[in-house]
């Protein structure tokens, strides 16, 4: 049987290894972003010397993808994030038990 320290100890570390591993996603999409915009760039400048610079059009829209997943990473997501989930299973399992009287038991037990 697993001591209650040792419990806490690998919760922690989970959450630790998928905190890093989300940081590491994220670097990783930053740098794919930096090399594919800098080739792009290159190539743009290569076929008509930024007389239109039609690269842009690429590192706006996957910016605005990595914008939103350095939010996700950084900040948590605004709407659904984990607060918001563990304040709906609670609400959601008060409500049950005010709807159930004491002779039955309620769906979540």
């Amino acid at each position: 049987m697993e001591r209650p320290e040792q419990n806490t100890y690998t919760t922690k570390y989970e959450q630790a290894k998928a905190r890093v591993n989300e940081l590491k996603g994220f670097y990783n999409h930053l740098i794919a972003y930096i090399v594919v915009i800098v080739g792009l760039a290159g190539l743009n400048y290569y076929t008509n010397e930024f007389r239109y610079a039609w690269f842009l059009w690429t590192a706006f829209g996957w910016g605005i993808g990595l914008a939103s997943h350095a939010f996700k990473t950084f900040y948590g997501s605004v709407f659904f994030g984990k607060q918001w989930e563990e304040r709906k299973i609670k609400e959601m399992m008060d409500t049950d038990a005010t709807y159930n009287d004491s002779t039955t038991s309620g769906r979540w037990e």
